[in-house]
Formats: structure tokens, sequence, C-alpha cells
């Protein structure tokens, strides 16, 4: 059997605003008056880029992997599900090749915290910095993102084989 020397995956997430939780993306706590809602952290960037991983792999989705069924995910930090799928693409003899991602949200303004959200990412991912993008855009009041109910997110990885 012959190997694939790329893969590609898609990831997207989403999660309704909320007050009462801590706004948490890719790794990072940003201060807003609302966070999201979920079972783990609710890190919506950092829970696209794990579907993204996983569909590359072919292994299905984070709920498969993570369901909210299981106590052991109860508020747990998004990360550290995104450091078990690196370890899952090792496994299967995959690494992250670059990874490009784009978080939807009308506010809170994301910009001065894009740089430290690619540092903890790449840092999980175990790729240089340059390798991962990250970018933030409104909906210009448009949908539910723009009425401020929810963020969405979408990453692009590529996986090489090693």
């Amino acid at each position: 059997m012959v190997k694939e020397l790329f893969r590609i995956g898609f990831g997207y997430d989403v999660h309704r605003l909320v007050a009462g939780r801590p706004l948490i993306l890719g790794g990072v706590k940003i201060p807003y008056i609302k966070g999201l809602l979920g079972y783990s952290d609710a890190d919506v960037l950092t829970h696209a880029v794990i579907d993204s991983i996983l569909g590359a792999l072919g292994k299905g989705d984070i709920g498969r992997h993570f369901p909210d069924s299981d106590p052991a995910y109860k508020g747990v930090d998004s990360l550290f599900l995104l450091k078990k799928v690196v370890s899952l693409a090792h496994d299967e003899r995959f690494t992250v090749n670059n990874l490009d991602t784009t978080i939807v949200a009308q506010k809170p303004k994301l910009t001065q915290y894009l740089n430290d959200m690619k540092e903890r990412l790449s840092g999980v991912l175990e790729v240089e910095p340059h390798m991962v993008n990250i970018k933030a855009t409104t909906t210009e009041g448009i949908g539910f993102c723009g009425r401020e109910e929810g963020l969405a997110a979408y990453a692009v990885v590529t996986l090489k084989c090693t």
C-alpha cells in the first residue's frame, strides 16, 4: 500500500456566547463580558483545529473521540484534547505541515490576541509559528455571530507523512 505524502482536513465549530463563562480561543483567555458555552472549555478555535486534523486522518470528529457524555471531558482544556489528536496523527505516521484558521466574531475584537493564539497552537502542533495562520473577521452584523449570539471558527490543515 502506498502512503500519501499529504492529507488535507477541514474543521468547523460554533458555540453560543453566554454570561458567566470565560472566553477562551486558541488556548488564550480573552477578557470579555461573555464566554462560550460548552461541555469543555468551549474553545471554538481549537475545536475546529481538532476536527480538521481528525478529518485529514479520516477519523471522524471531536464528538466521536471526546463525547460530552464522558465526565472526563467536563471543563477540559481543549489544548489537552488537541495534544491527544496530534499524538493520534503521529501514531498514523503524520505530522502537521501547516494550519490556516478563521475566527468569526462580531465582538470582541481579537487582533491583539492572535499572536498569543498562534504561539499556543503552534507549540501543541509541534510546528514553527509561521506555519500557523489565524485570522479574525466579523459578519457585518449578519447572522448569529453578527448578533453576538455566538462565535464560529474554520480550520484547514495539511498533514505530511513522516
